[in-house]
């Protein structure tokens, strides 16, 4: 968009021009004007190296290296072509390069950008001020890494990437310098253009929204291959072995009685096996449970060890339940055999301790 003078006299276009033709070089001018200035471009972040090179090969390094106020570093990569090159490339390969960073050694690096500035700071006091801590917390540090991409513009093939990129839960802002001739004077028009300042926050939540979904996704793909393994494996184990898997925390099998439902639960943190009475109707279910739990000592003799009996009074459906302990956790795949095997084997109990009582309900 075109800059203008709004004067007496109207508005006057600024002549827009471009770094080459000003004379203005992007390591020797842009960048040495930014990182002594780089509150113009984003007030929360602290540079603390220019040309970091922490590696093996030295023709890569960083233009500017920051951390934000929350402690996460941020990789800031200038240019001044028309298009940004392949910038978002390689800024994703030092953001990877440096995730690592401790405390301490961002401490050593900035001491040294300070130095080598002729600025007579404590590091390591100037950067807990900066993240208003009053000591080093190494484990809250560079948990995330961020991107700025600044460039005099940025085609299309990479604002399409740092798009594509930052829906996949990276963090990458463009910012356009765009330079303006006006009486001799080299004006500069600063905009952040990805993501547009107004709409960062609703994509945050977009951007936390596709997350859980992802995550939802993922977990519920990861209990149908519990469930499709727990079924090939315990196979003509068990009396009452369900025949359909399931991305839910749970399979059934009938028992015969409509709404009275045998099922295995496989939640992320606690397992069970459990009878559940359901039939639509509180007195239906109530009545199903207290005939059930007429028989409770000798169903629980018959059993082995006490079960949970949950009227849920107050609440439409009832339960009886026995809780398996210290199984682990679901989500970890090394705990899934004996997990599995824990299950078959109370449920095999279960079923023929409650069965015979099952018979003589009344419904």
């Amino acid at each position: 968009m075109p800059i203008f003078e709004l004067s007496n006299e109207g508005l006057r276009q600024l002549a827009s021009t471009n770094f080459a033709e000003a004379g203005v070089s992007e390591r020797y001018d842009i960048q040495q004007h930014l990182r002594r200035n780089f509150s113009a471009v984003l007030p929360d972040v602290l540079v603390i190296s220019e040309e970091f090179c922490d590696w093996d090969d030295s023709r890569r390094r960083i233009d500017l290296l920051g951390v934000d106020k929350e402690g996460n570093l941020v990789v800031i990569e200038l240019k001044r072509t028309e298009d940004g090159g392949h910038m978002e490339l390689q800024a994703v390969r030092y953001a990877a390069m440096v995730s690592k960073m401790t405390f301490s050694k961002a401490v050593e690096v900035f001491a040294d950008y300070l130095r080598r500035d002729g600025l007579d700071l404590d590091a390591e006091q100037t950067l807990l001020a900066h993240l208003g801590l009053a000591e080093p917390k190494e484990d809250q540090f560079a948990q995330d890494v961020r991107i700025v991409l600044i460039s005099a513009d940025f085609g299309k093939e990479l604002t399409t990437a740092v798009m594509w990129l930052n829906e996949r839960d990276l963090n990458i802002k463009c910012i356009r310098l765009v330079p303006y001739r006006d009486d001799g004077r080299l004006l500069i028009d600063i905009q952040q253009i990805i993501p547009l300042p107004e709409a960062a926050e609703y994509q945050v939540r977009i951007r936390e929204k596709e997350q859980k979904e992802r995550m939802d996704r993922t977990a519920n793909t990861q209990l149908k291959r519990f469930w499709d393994e727990f079924l090939s494996n315990t196979q003509g184990r068990c009396r009452l072995i369900p025949r359909a898997s399931a991305d839910r925390s749970y399979i059934g099998a009938a028992t015969g009685i409509r709404g009275v439902t045998f099922f295995y639960v496989a939640n992320r943190d606690d397992q069970r096996v459990e009878l559940y009475i359901d039939r639509g109707d509180a007195d239906v279910n109530k009545s199903i449970y207290d005939q059930l739990h007429q028989h409770k000592a000798e169903i629980e003799e018959r059993f082995g060890g006490e079960l949970s009996w949950q009227g849920l009074f107050g609440k439409r459906a009832c339960r009886i339940a026995y809780l398996l302990s210290d199984l682990g956790n679901r989500n970890d795949e090394a705990n899934w055999p004996n997990m599995q095997e824990q299950l078959v084997s109370a449920m095999d109990r279960f079923e023929r301790a409650i069965t015979p009582a099952l018979a003589e309900v009344k419904v």
